[in-house]
């Protein structure tokens, strides 16, 4: 009978064991399927004001009202983008640390720069969600009417016309040199001084004080002190015109290189993401993307907003790499740092 009444405690011990192990495994399960449980941080390598702020801010209103925990997001500028990616690179591939992955920091970024603390391969990119032209401008009372003013003007008196950007490795570094030697100026990197900045915020404010001469950047963030007539624009790099941008296109101009120039954003985290969450900011990134206010705020701005899958995101980001990669060796523009 003793012997009966062990065996039987027996099996209710393993029963119970047994179902606290599924119970367990269940939870486990449950929990991963709940991501995200807590808030996730979004971080913009640039200061506030550039292009990369401004769309990370703006696709974060309609990921507020989407994403079932808060979206924080922080700027962590440096090191012209290199202090953020970084801090992202670094971080746990849970989720819960993404970024605004952006030209100047996946492309332009290490295409300049003899050393990094990153490279390319270390992010998982959910997708590419933005392309945006670039465009050259002045400030509205300026002298220089069209890019043949400014070359003439740097012609004239070398080492006296200066360009703002974002900071060294940016896209707008690489811009405006480009942008000048399609026109004449031969060596622009020794004929015009470039003024790096923390963010196109503060490279636009530096043209509006009179501190740089132009800058070349994404529509997107000049495209506010256009409409307030504060800066003019010259060119921008398109094939088509820019709405809002009442200037010659690269292709009305016949520099048809200059149609490389352009910015783009998307949504990346440290690699090693789970399949789970990067399917669950695609569906997001999808739903963000097609909010109509949002739309209609980046598209005022000239973005055009055009998802890619990861893979074609991927492809898209070492092409534009090996592109401009090639420009800083013609242009003898490569940094050290």
């Amino acid at each position: 009978m003793m012997e009966k009444l062990g065996r039987l405690r027996s099996a209710a011990v393993l029963g119970l064991a047994t179902l606290a192990a599924g119970m367990s495994a269940f939870v486990v399960s449950d929990a991963r399927a709940e991501y995200p449980e807590r808030p996730i941080t979004l971080v913009i390598a640039y200061g506030p004001g550039g292009a990369t702020d401004i769309s990370g801010r703006t696709l974060a209103v309609p990921l507020g009202k989407i994403v079932p925990q808060p979206v924080l997001v922080v700027n962590r500028t440096g090191a012209g983008g290199a202090t953020g990616t970084v801090s992202v690179r670094d971080a746990d591939a849970d989720g819960y640390t993404m970024m605004i992955s952006r030209v100047g920091s996946l492309t332009v970024n290490p295409a300049m720069k003899a050393t990094l603390p990153y490279k390319i391969d270390e992010f998982d990119q959910v997708g590419v969600y933005e392309i945006n032209p670039v465009a050259c401008a002045v400030k509205e009372d300026s002298d220089i009417k069209s890019m043949d003013d400014l070359v003439a003007k740097i012609k004239a008196a070398p080492k006296t016309v200066s360009y703002s950007s974002s900071g060294v490795g940016s896209l707008l570094h690489i811009a405006g040199a480009m942008a000048v030697r399609e026109f004449g100026v031969a060596d622009p990197v020794a004929d015009v001084i470039h003024i790096p900045l923390k963010g196109g915020g503060a490279a636009a404010t530096a043209v509006l004080a009179g501190t740089a001469t132009f800058i070349c950047t994404n529509t997107s963030a000049l495209a506010s002190f256009v409409v307030n007539k504060q800066l003019r624009p010259l060119m921008v790099t398109t094939k088509e015109p820019v709405a809002g941008f009442d200037a010659p296109t690269a292709a009305d101009l016949g520099k048809p290189n200059l149609h490389q120039l352009v910015g783009w954003s998307g949504i990346a985290g440290p690699k090693g993401l789970p399949a789970e969450v990067k399917e669950k900011w695609r569906g997001w990134l999808k739903a963000a993307t097609e909010d109509e206010e949002f739309l209609k705020n980046m598209q005022a701005r000239g973005s055009v907003i055009q998802m890619m899958t990861p893979e074609a995101s991927d492809a898209f980001i070492n092409n534009q790499y090996e592109v401009f990669k090639k420009l800083v060796d013609e242009l003898g523009m490569r940094v050290e740092g």
